[in-house]
């Protein structure tokens, strides 16, 4: 096992490992035991009471947080015509047709997130070798493959996140920076555990937020007792 830093062991006897901390509590500690030089992200665990091996029980979405992740979000729009100047109008950092599919295939990947037009997706499927190993293929189901691109890069570009269980019933998203503070980050945090809750698959059955935990990026983990849950949408 490799030896964690000095700093990092500094910090990590501020956590009470058998504790299961409030919402406000974990975060005011997660923010109290960073130490990075840099803006450091905040990132929420939730495992869930699921088996993503079975397809109904998959939970995967998209949530806007209230308050961004606290980073610039490129966007290129994959759309013809009318839509591409839409797609612009709106904020995209870059839009077109063919061509950007050329480029894209030619290895050019200056964006973050892809937006496509319906009938551009016959070209677009091209790039999925590329795209999709990295999480930037468009997907009707993330809202990414639409006519209405002016919608979807708003909101994307005001914090839209998507998120997936993995094998392991654990679902990854991050809540903004340790910049923004108490108050942002638990609102983020209630926007997200919300859209979770709303999106508990039928065939769940039995407690289905099982375990959370919050870190920073070089902090670490946070218990959160799951039964702090309604507090937080309450707020």
């Amino acid at each position: 096992m490799a030896r964690r830093g000095k700093k990092y062991r500094e910090t990590i006897q501020k956590v009470d490992k058998l504790k299961r901390y409030t919402f406000p509590e974990a975060v005011q500690l997660a923010i109290d035991c960073t130490y990075a030089k840099f803006d450091e992200s905040m990132e929420l665990a939730v495992r869930l009471g699921v088996d993503p091996r079975h397809a109904d029980q998959m939970v995967r979405g998209t949530v806007v947080l209230p308050n961004g992740v606290g980073k610039t979000v490129r966007v290129a729009v994959f759309a013809k015509g009318e839509k591409e100047k839409e797609a612009l109008d709106a904020g995209a950092d870059y839009a077109g047709s063919e061509e950007l599919v050329e480029k894209v295939q030619k290895g050019w990947l200056e964006f973050d997130k892809a937006i496509a037009t319906p009938d551009m997706m016959g070209s677009v499927g091209k790039l999925g070798r590329i795209l999709g190993p990295r999480g930037m293929m468009p997907n009707a189901k993330l809202g990414t493959v639409t006519f209405d691109v002016a919608r979807a890069v708003s909101e994307i570009k005001a914090g839209k996140i998507d998120f997936k269980v993995e094998k392991a019933g654990i679902v990854h998203a991050s809540m903004g920076k340790v910049s923004f503070g108490v108050e942002k980050l638990l609102e983020n945090m209630g926007a997200f555990i919300e859209t979770l809750q709303r999106m508990k698959p039928p065939a769940s059955k039995g407690t289905y937020f099982k375990a959370i935990a919050l870190s920073s990026t070089m902090g670490p983990g946070i218990k959160i007792d799951p039964i702090y849950v309604k507090d937080l949408l309450s707020r």
